[in-house]
């Protein structure tokens, strides 16, 4: 399969354009690393101002965009599209745990990746915090010739794919169409033919700085039962460390112990299809938003995306008709929406079987899956300051002390003159005390018996066994709420921030003067509104923290 960026064929009679065009948008915001002007977008897609910003407010009300001033940025709920994807292949929840083992075993970093056109796409990676260490973000696209896993998967190729891989090096012989990859290095183009019939040869492949000066890595491929490679696995290292030689001789028997390992975990039977979730079908949620909408809201768009999210954890294959039951559309809509998004390389068939493609991850997955916790908060964060009209932050555990990562202020005369960075007592604190009352009970008693808690007001609570019993009601309340006991005059009341397993990552707040509201108003007019927040920012890390490590800043 030549790669999807190069179709040039005219759309199908029954593909439906608003989807091709509301694709087009999307591939160009990711283009633009999540951000971009609507003015520039007209300029990049070569669409219709009117229509451009038809597709803005669809993607917006979908939750896949949202506006700051004149800019469309890309939404982390659109990670659901390539979460899609990777659910279906079952290859992070599969292999990802074995990757991990074995990049720590090694101590080098290790990347599954997989064939995307004569492209490779990575799925799944484990670096090591070194000063040079790989950079490379979930669904970013490399040219099969840059690296080690190109020539495994090219081995497999048939002369409709090395015609597809030539016409490509001609019309872009500079790797434009790659933004992830580095500039200023020899292509590797050159030696492609030759280091494929050795992968053939020897079941693996180096790369020896094909990306980049310094980085080399060994590449082994994982094959299904019937032989086909599905996925390659990579250790990779740098120079410093080793020469590509000593480098295979050193990882090469641990890396295929872990490759036979993943196939026989690949070979064993799937869990049962997920059930379909109860409630109204997205076709309805798309009807109400249309009718809510008008013609700012394109149907048919919303409705074609709806169709990659039929995918997913035991739904790897569907026909057309478990996409339309999934979906609640019409078999005639399901099929030109999924005649489309085959048309785009988005979907592959085969006996009457539908498939995602990787190339889903090309619709801001890269950018998406780099966002740190602070930037899930921030416009969250952004929304509860105009509602409440005072200041709000976000903070973590940081040993015995809460650290600020975000924070929108509020413009009053009586401020709170705090930023990013700064650092308080957690016990003093509501965002810490609300991310105290979430550790294990022998994590908070540890931790609290090496803290010197001193009394910074007089309405510090610096006594152990009644510290712990406010934790206890913060822990069961849900919030803290805490007056004066950091500083006179301020008050603060906090909720915690769930990642998807559950375990308390962050904290988030509202402070302000004590004069501006009583106690029992702060409880009464702030805390829904922040714990709704609180609840959004979750459903964003949830979503990007699903298959992608989220950083804190």
């Amino acid at each position: 399969m030549t790669s999807p960026a190069l179709v040039t064929a005219p759309p199908p009679q029954e593909a439906v354009g608003p989807l091709i065009r509301g694709l087009a948008v999307l591939r160009g915001l990711a283009a633009a690393d999540g951000r971009r002007s609507v003015g520039d977008l007209v300029r990049d897609t070569g669409l219709a101002r009117s229509t451009v910003d038809r597709v803005v407010s669809t993607l917006t009300r979908t939750g896949y965009l949202r506006l700051e001033g004149r800019d469309a940025v890309l939404a982390p709920r659109l990670m659901e599209l390539g979460n899609a994807y990777l659910a279906a292949s079952r290859l992070p929840e599969v292999l990802g745990p074995l990757a991990d083992a074995l990049a720590d075993g090694l101590d080098e970093s290790v990347s599954i990746a997989v064939p995307d056109g004569d492209g490779v796409r990575f799925v799944h990676q484990v670096t090591r915090r070194r000063a040079m260490s790989l950079t490379f973000r979930l669904g970013d696209l490399l040219p099969a010739e840059r690296g080690a896993p190109g020539a495994l998967f090219a081995s497999g190729w048939g002369e409709a794919e090395w015609d597809g891989w030539r016409l490509r090096r001609a019309s872009d012989p500079h790797g434009a169409g790659f933004p992830a990859l580095p500039d200023g290095h020899g292509e590797g183009a050159d030696s492609f033919e030759e280091r494929v019939r050795a992968a053939r040869e020897h079941g693996w492949s180096a790369d020896d700085q094909l990306i980049e000066p310094g980085l080399i890595a060994v590449a082994v491929p994982v094959r299904d039962p019937a032989g086909a490679a599905v996925c390659a696995v990579s250790v990779v290292s740098h120079t410093s460390r080793h020469s590509a030689a000593s480098l295979r001789e050193a990882v090469l028997p641990r890396l295929r112990e872990t490759v036979a390992a993943m196939e026989r975990s690949l070979a064993a039977p799937a869990g049962r299809p997920a059930a379909v979730p109860a409630g109204p079908t997205p076709a309805a949620w798309t009807r109400a938003s249309k009718q809510e909408l008008g013609p700012e809201f394109v149907e048919s768009l919303a409705r074609g995306l709806t169709v990659l999210t039929a995918f997913g954890e035991g739904r790897a294959a569907l026909s057309l008709t478990a996409v339309a039951e999934a979906t609640g559309l019409a078999r005639a809509t399901a099929r030109r929406s999924l005649i489309t998004l085959e048309h785009l390389g988005y979907v592959a068939s085969e006996d009457r079987l539908f498939r995602l493609t990787p190339h889903v991850l090309e619709l801001g997955c890269a950018h998406l899956s780099r966002l740190t916790l602070s930037q899930i908060a921030g416009p969250h964060l952004v929304g509860l300051v105009e509602r409440v009209h005072d200041s709000a932050s976000m903070a973590v555990l940081s040993g015995a002390d809460i650290q600020y990562v975000a924070r929108v202020p509020t413009v009053r005369i009586m401020s709170v003159n705090i930023t990013v960075g700064t650092r308080f007592p957690a016990y003093a604190t509501a965002m810490g005390r609300v991310l105290l009352a979430g550790l294990p009970a022998h994590e908070r008693a540890g931790l609290l018996a090496h803290t010197d808690r001193a009394a910074l007001t007089p309405h510090t609570v610096t006594d152990a066994r009644a510290l712990n019993d406010v934790l206890d009601v913060v822990a069961a309340d849900g919030h803290a709420l805490v007056s004066e006991e950091l500083e006179e005059g301020l008050r603060s009341i906090a909720v915690p921030v769930r990642d998807g397993t559950g375990r308390v990552v962050a904290a988030v707040n509202v402070s302000m003067h004590a004069s501006r509201r009583t106690v029992e108003q702060s409880r009464a007019d702030l805390l829904p509104p922040l714990r709704a927040a609180a609840s959004r920012i979750e459903e964003d890390l949830r979503v990007v923290g699903r298959y992608a490590r989220v950083a804190v800043s």
